[in-house]
């Protein structure tokens, strides 16, 4: 689970690709989500639909006179429930169904469109609504109206670090709207019991004031619930919290709790030169018990 800001989360199933820096003299790392893109060559991964309208409400619609949003699944469609501004306030609900486009958009083809209880032909003559009046896209990055369909680049619209690859298939999995990249099928099905990890190799990569040239790093969630929980906002407390130790060919694997497991008042881990004086006082104790 990356949490992407405090109000966005992706769920990764599964995920092989590359992380490919975003300028040419500066390493990706996990201090800025934004020094990369992540290049998926298959995966499969969610995010909370609920998620997705927080997210618009934060920010994303600042431009479009619909506001208020509520997102949420219903069956294999997508509700939404707002505010349309338009000389008066207008309840607004909007059904649709999604599907996954050639040129890696997710299209959002309106079933159904409803302001006062009004149905969508009803409107037409006279409200005088369509789509495009309730998102006007010219103000938001990464959406396009055409007719009752609205395309979504989730490149352009959701938070960094962003995510590319040829998408294939997009579905409704309650309460989440899943993306699926390449064929990641059987990858899927073949690592069901594995532990949940992050494993980065070769490139070069930047995190705290550390740098690592051929990258071999491996990152274990130590907690065996269903998702690793990692946020980038905090991984350097959840890399304090946890421990790490390095193999023989100098690569680095790094045990971490999930956020929710940090200690909520742990002291600093700092040594101090009092203890460096005495050889024979005892190493601290969170050093000794791993």
């Amino acid at each position: 689970m990356l949490r992407k800001g405090p109000d966005f989360r992706i769920y990764v199933r599964w995920l092989r690709g590359n992380m490919v820096r975003t300028r040419s003299d500066v390493n990706p790392t996990f201090d800025d989500p934004e020094s990369f893109f992540m290049e998926i060559k298959a995966g499969v991964i969610r995010a909370n639909i609920g998620d997705i309208g927080n997210f618009l409400n934060a920010g994303g619609v600042a431009n479009s006179p619909l506001r208020n949003i509520t997102l949420l699944a219903d069956g294999d469609q997508i509700k939404l429930k707002g505010t349309l501004h338009k000389l008066i306030s207008l309840p607004v609900e909007l059904l649709g169904s999604v599907t996954a486009t050639s040129d890696n958009r997710i299209r959002l083809h309106i079933t159904k469109l409803n302001v006062l209880k009004i149905p969508f032909k009803g409107l037409l003559g006279g409200l005088h609504i369509s789509v495009s009046d309730l998102i006007q896209p010219k103000g938001i990055p990464g959406v396009e109206v055409s007719g009752n369909e609205i395309f979504f680049d989730t490149v352009k619209l959701v938070p960094p670090p962003h995510i590319h690859g040829q998408l294939t298939k997009v579905r409704v999995v309650t309460p989440d709207i899943e993306e699926v990249y390449g064929n990641p099928e059987d990858a899927v099905t073949r690592v069901e019991q594995w532990r949940n990890f992050l494993r980065l190799d070769n490139g070069t990569i930047d995190f705290g004031k550390l740098t690592m040239h051929h990258v071999d790093l491996i990152m274990v969630d130590l907690s065996d619930d269903a998702w690793f929980d990692l946020d980038l906002n905090n991984y350097q407390n959840q890399l304090v919290n946890g421990y790490t130790r390095m193999t023989p060919e100098a690569g680095l694997q790094i045990f971490m709790p999930d956020l929710d497991k940090l200690p909520k008042n742990k002291g600093s881990q700092n040594i101090s030169l009092e203890w460096l004086k005495h050889r024979n006082l005892p190493p601290p104790p969170d050093i000794t018990s791993k």
